[in-house]
């Protein structure tokens, strides 16, 4: 972030009156970056997915001084370089990765608790995802936030991280891979697992794959309820686009939204309370709009 603001602080110095100064950040607060320039009525977030050649998703942030014409410029932007293009408020991680988290925090919980990280992506693949949170993981890097110190172990990813299990790029992570990046199940990792599982001592049970879809994909919708109540996002149709267009959510699924809808919203907080989460008040409702 301090980087950000000086650079955004230069920049207010040096770009005309007018002149729109955009932050390409997944998860920093725009209104901040804004607040260190003369014209935060003129900054706003536009948050391009990788590799943004390719993916056609663009989180347009509006700060809560962005202006009007700002907005409407950036979003006739978006169309002219052939993105599809959704407003997301300042929350963090916006729309996409906001949802993303619970998902994550629930898959490592369950790997404690006698998942695999076999069982909780096959899960993920059946139910049409390109693919589960522990191959994402071995993709993006398993090393992608660590705090670099082969020391300070706390939690499985650490482990994984400070013995040079960074993904697929070192042929080790959550899984083994071969020369031609095709995983397999990883003993290592299993023996990792069982080592926290006993460090914690994290009561053990018979994890099911409807377990799976509760902790994981209703987290998220119930996250996208809470993100619409908050006004940060529009309508759920826009919730919707941000995970067909920017995550590789199943088309014929209709987005997380829709197909909490067509799940029934009264099953999906009953899966949700039957875990102990706090249900959001539309999702309980049936009034997500």
């Amino acid at each position: 972030m301090d980087v950000k603001k000086e650079i955004f602080t230069r920049l207010d110095g040096i770009a005309k009156p007018g002149a729109i100064l955009a932050s390409n950040t997944s998860y920093l607060n725009i209104d901040e970056i804004a607040a260190c320039t003369g014209r935060p009525q003129d900054v706003v977030g536009m948050h391009f997915f990788s590799p943004a050649n390719v993916m056609k998703l663009l989180e347009v942030v509006r700060g809560a001084k962005t202006a009007p014409d700002v907005l409407a410029t950036v979003m006739d932007l978006a169309k002219k370089i052939k993105k599809v293009a959704v407003v997301a408020g300042v929350t963090y991680g916006f729309i996409g990765n906001r949802m993303l988290m619970p998902r994550q925090v629930e898959a490592n919980k369950l790997l404690l608790e006698g998942a695999t990280p076999e069982q909780i992506d096959r899960v993920h693949v059946a139910f049409g995802m390109p693919m589960g949170p522990f191959q994402m993981a071995d993709l993006a890097g398993v090393d992608i936030g660590w705090h670099r110190d082969p020391n300070r172990i706390e939690n499985v990813r650490d482990a994984l991280a400070a013995e040079g299990r960074w993904g697929q790029k070192k042929q080790a992570g959550f899984y083994d891979y071969d020369a031609k990046r095709n995983p397999t199940p990883s003993p290592r990792v299993a023996e990792i697992i069982a080592e926290w599982r006993e460090k914690t001592g994290t009561p053990q049970h018979d994890v099911t794959d409807e377990e799976i879809v509760e902790r994981t994909l209703y987290t998220m919708v119930n996250e996208g309820a809470l993100i619409l109540e908050e006004g940060m996002a529009q309508r759920a149709s826009d919730v919707d686009v941000v995970w067909i267009y920017g995550y590789g959510w199943p088309v014929y699924r209709g987005g997380p939204m829709f197909w909490a809808k067509s799940e029934g919203y009264d099953k999906v907080a009953a899966g949700l309370e039957k875990h102990g989460f706090t249900v959001a008040k539309t999702l309980k409702s049936g009034a997500i709009k």
